[in-house]
């Protein structure tokens, strides 16, 4: 039988009401909420329960309030006896990921997750940066693409490499769109500006690397237990040292995710779990790995049908 990996969503899968029936089902997760709130002084749970939406996809609230329900629905896949043989994360997905590696123990991670997202909203001022999904250009015809727009004095990177035809590319508003046009003229399908408060993932992500480093020198951090596959290396690793350097990367580095899944691939995984909100990694992995078994965990039910999937593969 192949391996199984854990996958973590990021940013933009979040919704009002997650993970409020696991909350009333099960003790562990009412606990996790609870300890949630304890470690940020506010009730994140009632945010994520009620809303509003706009305050939930604040960039400083959404990333504690998805990287808490991930860190539930694995707690609740581990009790079960369902553990991966490796983990990997889409961004905000890769402290989720830290958690089910043992490297960050869950209420350091979601302190650390809410001021990460503090600083990526500080790092540029509102307006400034933006993101836009390029569709059907090669990473390398891209890369050439944000050179040339870069080339005038603005900012645009390939920020997240998230499915072959699928790039994100990161900047300056006006590198962004210099590079979207140049895009569409390259041959690009189509360019969709993202609707993201700030320009993650690229350089001018760096001030918000430097204060991020200061906070993750003062956290716990293990050597893995389970090998992780890093958003800045599209490699695994398993020393703290090397996560706690790949941490701060992340923030102004492209998430690698192809070379990610290429990665879990070659290391003979052929099982993905999603967990956490949303589907969107399985989507993006269903284009990178034909042929794997994708499986979603976001809520009570579909829990139970994963547990009894990888029960009876097991």
């Amino acid at each position: 039988m192949g391996k199984t990996a854990f996958v973590f969503p990021g940013q933009g899968s979040q919704y009002v009401g997650m993970g409020a029936d696991l909350a009333e089902t099960f003790p562990e997760a009412k606990k996790i909420f609870d300890e949630a709130d304890a470690r940020l002084g506010f009730s994140l749970t009632n945010l994520i329960f009620k809303g509003p939406e706009e305050a939930l996809k604040k960039t400083e609230n959404t990333q504690p309030a998805i990287l808490t329900v991930s860190a539930i629905l694995y707690t609740l896949l581990a009790k079960e006896g369902i553990e991966p043989d490796y983990t990997a994360g889409h961004s905000l997905g890769e402290y989720s990921a830290l958690i089910a590696s043992g490297v960050l123990g869950f209420q350091d991670a979601v302190y650390a997750v809410r001021q990460r997202g503090l600083f990526m909203e500080e790092a540029v001022p509102a307006g400034k940066g933006a993101m836009a999904a390029v569709l059907g250009l090669s990473a390398d015809k891209l890369e050439q693409v944000c050179a040339e727009a870069s080339a005038e004095g603005e900012t645009v990177q390939l920020a997240n490499l998230n499915s072959p035809g699928q790039i994100v590319i990161s900047g300056t508003v006006r590198g962004v769109e210099k590079a979207g046009s140049l895009a569409k003229a390259e041959g690009a399908r189509r360019v969709i500006p993202l609707a993201v408060s700030g320009p993650f993932h690229s350089s001018l992500m760096k001030p918000a690397a430097g204060k991020m480093r200061i906070v993750l020198d003062k956290l716990p951090i293990e050597d893995a237990r389970v090998p992780i596959v890093a958003n800045s290396t599209a490699d695994t690793e398993a020393s703290a040292g090397d996560i706690r350097n790949h941490l701060i990367e992340q923030l102004y580095s492209p998430v690698r995710w192809v070379e990610s899944v290429e990665k879990l691939r070659g290391l003979g995984v052929d099982t993905y779990v999603e967990v956490g909100p949303g589907k969107v990694l399985s989507g993006l992995i269903k284009k990178i790995h034909r042929g794997a078994t994708i499986l979603q965990v976001h809520d009570g039910s579909s829990l139970k049908t994963v547990c009894e999937r990888l029960k009876e593969g097991a």
